[in-house]
């Protein structure tokens, strides 16, 4: 399918201007995706071929870009922090991710080091391994991975987690398609376990968006992140409830800014504007697209 042809010089300028309009130092953005590139093209062909969890959705790459060039957008957008998240399909995969997951941090120093899991019986081995490397936030993709979040092989490496405060960016919701252990169940199970667990559910929690919020008004240490939320793209198949904004707003201190760059069919400036179209105020703008991450990586 190809890129959306976007025009970068122009976008920074309006990606600059609304954070700087907020009176920010720019942004930190929780959801981004860099890994080795043999894993990002097979990403990028699993889109392009509309793959099963994506049925009937056309959704163009609109960053398809080598590395140093989507690293360099970032940063002339003023994304003062980012993520690499990556995430296993299958066992034995997991440490080797993390290994140049470690590497990239090294060699990109606004990027947060980032790690990930799956349920497999060394899974608490090299989870300590990258906490102890100093791995800042972990990804948990749910849905991709096929497993329960629940399960006896990931408890001690969440009970880890949890100790070390480090947070985890979890594909929970069962958004854009439900996987076999999507949906918040499986997660206010993990919580009743772990319950200083900091969760970061992804997408709001897509399509369960209530539940979430149930969730989170419940559990001080989950938070969610905006990716995709609110996009025309989104709000075409998966809308959010407009009766739950208000909850939204009053969980402003827990909500942060995703937006699953580089792997949308739109620009980003874009998710920032749906942000800012719902009317929630600037203080609201202010926490979600800095202050609130910047507070939980100490920034």
């Amino acid at each position: 399918m190809g890129s959306v042809p976007v025009d970068a010089a122009g976008e920074a300028a309006e990606v600059r201007r609304f954070w700087g309009g907020l009176g920010l130092p720019g942004l930190i953005d929780v959801h981004t995706h860099f890994m080795p590139e043999r894993v990002l093209r097979k990403v990028w062909a699993y889109f392009d071929g509309n793959g099963p969890l994506i049925r009937g959705l056309e959704w163009p790459i609109t960053y398809r870009l080598r590395e140093a060039e989507r690293a360099a957008i970032l940063r002339d957008f003023g994304v003062r922090a980012f993520t690499a998240l990556l995430y296993p399909h299958k066992p034995g995969m997991a440490r080797w991710l993390n290994g140049w997951a470690a590497d990239f941090a090294r060699r990109t120093p606004d990027c947060l080091h980032t790690a990930t899991l799956y349920p497999e019986p060394d899974v608490e081995a090299y989870v300590r391994e990258a906490v102890e490397a100093g791995a800042r936030v972990f990804k948990a993709h749910v849905q991709v991975g096929g497993y329960d979040p629940t399960d006896e092989l990931l408890r001690p490496a969440w009970g880890l987690l949890a100790e070390a405060g480090v947070p985890v960016v979890i594909h929970c919701g069962s958004g854009p398609a439900p996987g076999r252990h999507t949906g918040p169940e499986p997660i206010a199970r993990v919580l009743a376990r772990h319950p200083r667990l900091r969760l970061v559910v992804a997408h709001l929690g897509m399509p369960e968006y209530p539940e979430f919020l149930d969730l989170a008004e419940r559990h001080d240490q989950l938070r969610l992140d905006t990716t995709m939320a609110f996009t025309d793209f989104t709000e075409g198949f998966m809308p959010f409830p407009r009766r739950a904004l208000p909850r939204l707003a009053d969980l402003g201190e827990r909500v942060l800014l995703g937006s699953d760059f580089p792997n949308i069919p739109y620009s980003y400036a874009h998710q920032l504007r749906a942000l800012e179209r719902l009317e929630l105020g600037d203080d609201w703008l202010r926490a979600v697209c800095h202050d609130n991450a910047a507070r939980l990586f100490g920034l």
